[in-house]
């Protein structure tokens, strides 16, 4: 499911790239999207697609990510990383349902093709409390995603680099004039 080495370096730490962009990017137009109905109205689509876009990635990124961990050292903070980052999917999904959720219950052309269907939609589209339900949900997806992301990296970064800095700084004859 996805490559596991590009030019011969794990492909992990390429993919992660996408993942601590895409992730982040959903939950703030998310956010802007619930915050702030001219951003929502610009926005359109965008926001449920950026968020399906940062879904598809964390997947991968996670596959990559278990090819790595067979291949290094499987120690206490590989598996906290490891941990972390299979939490990364949920939220991930968290964010697109409630990104696609909002825009469909705020596009005007959904609700209309989705009248004859759902007779409905026009009550819960127009409901107050729902509404307001779906924003809390939304702010707080998009924040407990960004700060997800955000342990994920820590933790790799710690596994990646603990123990390989060394406390001096190198020397070279250059640096002694």
């Amino acid at each position: 499911m996805g490559p596991t080495v590009v030019n011969g370096l794990p492909a992990h730490v390429l993919l992660v790239h996408f993942v601590v962009v895409l992730v982040p990017l959903a939950a703030l137009l998310l956010a802007l999207a619930v915050c702030w109905p001219a951003a929502r109205a610009r926005l359109g689509l965008a926001t449920p697609l950026v968020a399906f876009a940062a879904l598809l990635a964390v997947p991968l990124t996670m596959h990559s990510g278990e090819w790595l961990a067979q291949h290094v050292d499987r120690n206490p903070l590989v598996r906290h990383h490891t941990h972390l980052g299979d939490e990364l999917l949920a939220w991930s999904a968290a964010t697109f349902l409630l990104a696609t959720a909002w825009w469909a219950l705020h596009s005007d052309r959904v609700t209309r093709r989705l009248r004859p269907r759902l007779p409905r939609i026009d009550t819960v589209a127009g409901n107050r409390a729902v509404a307001i339900t779906l924003a809390l949900a939304a702010l707080a997806v998009s924040v407990g995603s960004v700060v997800q992301v955000y342990r994920i990296g820590d933790s790799g970064a710690q596994a990646a680099w603990h123990a390989r800095m060394v406390s001096e700084p190198h020397t070279t004859a250059a640096s002694h004039h």
